[in-house]
């Protein structure tokens, strides 16, 4: 009895140290797998004139002290990757789809080139994604929207092509979208308006076409949009409007919208920047936009607007800006504005 009794603690010592070297061993191994990661993307660094990387990751030191990263505390891999503004020329390896404990990404203002290589979409856990000010010249990657943690998305001057992928609208945390300055081409896809949490989408100076999207139910953590200088054309959809109750800068300028303004406009309670110039609409202002108290800058220039202006306008105590200028508006410009 004595002697199974004595079996069974020296196999239960030999089954505790074999965890313990386990763990040590899936940890170390964890470990190198963000090194050799880390490693490949600086050996396809073509440039660094400041030797940020050259010099700063070594081996010979730990990854989570080498600069631009940060690791977490409970699992010890890496969770920050940000070389933003390195002035880095190269391209990015598949290798760095193995940093899978990654949050935060952070390449813009460096000189990146090629393709992202679809092995980033292993990356589940990030939450922040920024590529803006690179050289990318491709067509935004479908995997994005596998990415369903994300919510920050910076795509910006990038020289993207393409359309916009349908699939973004699977992005169901993201709060901020910025597309701004690429040569994106086609509409503007209606799934994008389904992401309940979208506080931000900046489109501006792109190529894109056809008409506003519809929004069809509330979305009261939108902000701000701004899809300034494209192609879009046809009239603002009225109920649209409705579901927008928080915005806060609506910026459409340099299009080719036509008809009226809506007079749903005035639904935007919280509407402080208002940005619809170099369009083509007809019509009267609206007298509704008189309700929009928030109002600090209105912009609704160079286009085909007649009659006068409302008087109502004269409500808004907050405007510091008003921008009529180059349309067919008659009559006077009302007391209650100058007084």
């Amino acid at each position: 009895m004595e002697t199974n009794h004595s079996l069974c603690i020296l196999f239960m010592a030999f089954f505790v140290q074999f965890l313990v070297f386990s763990f040590v061993g899936a940890k170390q191994t964890n470990i190198i797998t963000d090194q050799q990661a880390l490693l490949a993307l600086k050996a396809h660094i073509t440039h660094d004139p400041s030797n940020l990387l050259a010099t700063n990751w070594s081996t010979t030191t730990s990854v989570c002290n080498w600069i631009g990263i940060r690791c977490g505390a409970r699992h010890h891999r890496v969770t920050i990757l940000d070389i933003s503004s390195f002035n880095l020329t190269g391209i990015i390896p598949p290798q760095l789809g193995n940093l899978s404990f990654l949050t935060i990404l952070g390449f813009q203002n460096n000189s990146f080139y090629g393709s992202l290589p679809d092995e980033l979409a292993q990356l589940r856990r990030l939450k922040y994604l920024d590529f803006s000010y690179n050289n990318f010249n491709l067509q935004i990657p479908l995997w994005l929207a596998s990415l369903t943690k994300l919510q920050f998305l910076g795509l910006n001057e990038i020289k993207f092509s393409g359309t916009i992928p349908q699939s973004l609208g699977n992005l169901s945390s993201l709060q901020q979208l910025h597309l701004d300055y690429n040569q994106l081409s086609g509409s503007i896809p209606t799934s994008i308006f389904n992401i309940s949490s979208l506080q931000l989408l900046s489109l501006y100076h792109n190529q894109l076409s056809g008409s506003f999207p519809s929004i069809f139910f509330n979305m009261p953590s939108l902000l701000y949009i701004d899809a300034g200088d494209n192609g879009l054309s046809g009239g603002l959809p009225e109920a649209t409007f409705d579901y927008l109750p928080c915005l806060e800068t609506l910026a459409l300028d340099g299009n080719m919208f036509s008809s009226e303004i809506p007079s749903t406009l005035s639904k935007c309670r919280g509407l402080q920047s208002l940005s619809l110039s170099y369009n083509y609409f007809t019509g009267a202002i609206p007298k509704e936009i008189g309700q929009l108290t928030q109002l600090k800058e209105i912009r609704i220039g160079h286009s085909r607007l007649q009659g006068s202006i409302p008087k109502d306008i004269g409500n808004l105590i907050q405007l510091t800006n008003m921008h009529l200028d180059d349309n067919n508006l008659q009559g006077a410009i009302p007391k209650e504005m100058v007084t």
